[in-house]
């Protein structure tokens, strides 16, 4: 799968709409009830940045990205605004914001992940695109320094450790833009205006 490690303009991706979706099978049944089955582990998110052009030069620069990228062939980073960090929106990220495993002495290497929690459910989406140098971590309630206690795979968002975090010893992360996540063109053929369809996203992770 072909992917450029490159982000949309964020001037242009600023005022954008869009958010996650699911896909869920629901079958009615003869006495009336329902049977739901969930088809995708994990959501994935659409957006369109065509609200959000305000001036030609912004669909001369939305122009230039989409033949860059060759239309759909190859994905990109993209800055969800409404969700692209590990706390809060009005809150400052921290090292202490998500869990992300406990030690058990051997293991070194921890997925990124942001936990979204409602009641008594909650769900674990992974975060595969950070930002270079927005991830911070602790371990047992020490904060790691970046290069020194850990590193980072920004285009996996996997955390390495330098030594194996001891036995029971909680790792937590913060990333402060949380996600560059990983997107593609979506072209809509049915839509007129071609700034229009070239300024529609679908994130394949």
């Amino acid at each position: 799968m072909g992917f450029h490690e490159v982000r949309f303009p964020t001037n242009l991706s600023f005022g954008s709409i869009g958010g996650p979706e699911r896909r869920t099978e629901i079958v009615t049944l003869v006495n009336g009830f329902e049977e739901r089955n969930s088809l995708w582990a994990h959501s994935r998110r659409r957006y369109d940045a065509g609200v959000a052009l305000r001036s030609l030069d912004d669909i001369q620069a939305l122009l230039a990205f989409f033949e860059a990228r060759r239309g759909q062939l190859y994905g990109f980073r993209w800055k969800d605004w409404a969700d692209y960090r590990s706390c809060p929106a009005t809150a400052s990220p921290g090292p202490k914001d998500q869990p992300l495993g406990i030690g058990d002495g051997i293991s070194r290497e921890f997925a990124l992940v942001k936990t979204y929690r409602s009641g008594s459910e909650q769900y674990v989406r992974p975060v595969a695109k950070p930002v270079a140098g927005s991830v911070k971590v602790a371990v047992a309630g020490a904060v790691l320094v970046e290069g020194a206690g850990f590193s980072v795979d920004e285009t996996r968002g996997a955390r390495h450790a330098r030594r194996g975090p001891c036995r029971r010893r909680r790792g937590h992360g913060g990333v402060r833009v949380r996600r560059a996540g990983a997107v593609r063109y979506r072209p809509d053929p049915d839509l007129d205006g071609l700034p229009s369809r070239q300024a529609r996203f679908r994130a394949f992770r």
